[in-house]
């Protein structure tokens, strides 16, 4: 299987991770990088560089404030007196339709969902490339191939059309959607990280042409708590075309691959023709945000039955953080695939 990976990627470090009231590391590391690269290339993917497509795929998706912002943000924050070594929001507007302001600071607030996607001096290079790998595997895929891995760091299924938030800055799996979709086919994004993927739900919500569906641990107590439950649907036009199947905590293999059984369905029922597999590996029941309790042997059987389709797949990196089980977990799956 080919695997697409830029070593540009490895250049966002973030420093910083808030969560319940405590800074810690951030759990998206780049040392995420090795493992999973190591459980790809044991799974036999050869790796590739990805070709540059340039920011009309990534404009397809993201709004033209947004990526300014991402691209010129960081050197406006050091202009802050006393300005921290990262861009972390300290205020929120109330609604997206609320002033958009000039100042840095408020610009952060209203282009970054939380305090766990911090920007430094090279977050926008790295994710520019993760799209950019993201976009290759899609053209592959588009080409002939019949799976395409595509080691995607920093992640993005929380990023919305101007929103980051939880680590990704850019929607790497609805960028690659897309593109598919301008190409002529019907995608289908499956979502099974264990959290959420309410950026991609956001995306495309009122939108028919995109099937939109998430496995995710039940968001009433675990991120991103406002997104996620089974009542959202899709809006207008896009009624129906948004499927979320949240789970309960501690879920294991044999209720997960019930709840995967409905999610295929409803892609046979759309038609899709391709499907883009936004590929959280942090179900595992060791992994260190503890959601559901998927073993590695349940990886395998999960891409054995996402395999089972008969359709193409892109598989985009998503969670899935440092543990010892890390690069096993990748392994399984891309051998399931197999």
């Amino acid at each position: 299987m080919k695997a697409v990976f830029d070593d540009r990627q490895r250049l966002h470090d973030p420093q910083h991770f808030m969560a319940n009231g405590k800074t810690y590391p951030s759990p998206e590391s780049p040392e995420r990088i090795a493992r999973l690269m190591a459980g790809a290339q044991a799974a036999g993917c050869r790796f590739h560089a990805p070709e540059d497509a340039g920011l009309g795929p990534i404009a397809a998706i993201h709004s033209a404030d947004y990526l300014h912002f991402l691209q010129t943000i960081y050197p406006r924050w050091l202009r802050i007196p006393d300005a921290g070594p990262e861009v972390i929001p300290n205020i929120h507007p109330a609604t997206r339709t609320d002033n958009y302001p000039k100042s840095a600071i408020g610009q952060a607030g209203y282009h970054q969902a939380d305090t766990a996607c911090p920007i430094g001096a090279q977050t926008w290079e790295a994710a520019y490339w993760s799209a950019q790998s993201a976009i290759t595997g899609a053209d592959l895929v588009a080409g002939g191939a019949r799976a395409v891995y595509v080691l995607a760091r920093p992640p993005g299924h929380h990023a919305f059309a101007d929103l980051a938030g939880g680590f990704c800055f850019l929607n790497n799996s609805a960028i690659a959607a897309e593109r598919l979709r301008t190409g002529g086919l019907r995608p289908a994004i499956l979502d099974i990280d264990v959290h959420h993927g309410n950026g991609t739900q956001g995306i495309f919500y009122t939108r028919e042409d995109v099937l939109t569906l998430s496995l995710h641990a039940d968001p009433d107590r675990f991120y991103p708590f406002f997104w996620g439950g089974a009542q959202e649907r899709g809006e207008g036009r896009g009624l129906g075309f948004n499927l979320n199947l949240p789970l309960s905590r501690g879920t294991g293999d044999t209720e997960y691959l019930a709840a995967l059984a409905s999610a295929l369905a409803r892609i046979r029922a759309f038609g899709a023709d391709v499907v883009v597999v936004a590929l959280g590996l942090d179900a595992h029941v060791d992994d260190p945000f503890q959601g559901l309790a998927v073993t590695t042997q349940g990886f395998h059987a999960i891409a054995s039955e996402i395999a089972e389709l008969g359709l193409p797949l892109v598989l985009v990196q998503e969670g899935g953080y440092v543990s010892d089980a890390l690069s096993d977990n990748l392994t399984a799956f891309l051998k399931g695939v197999a």
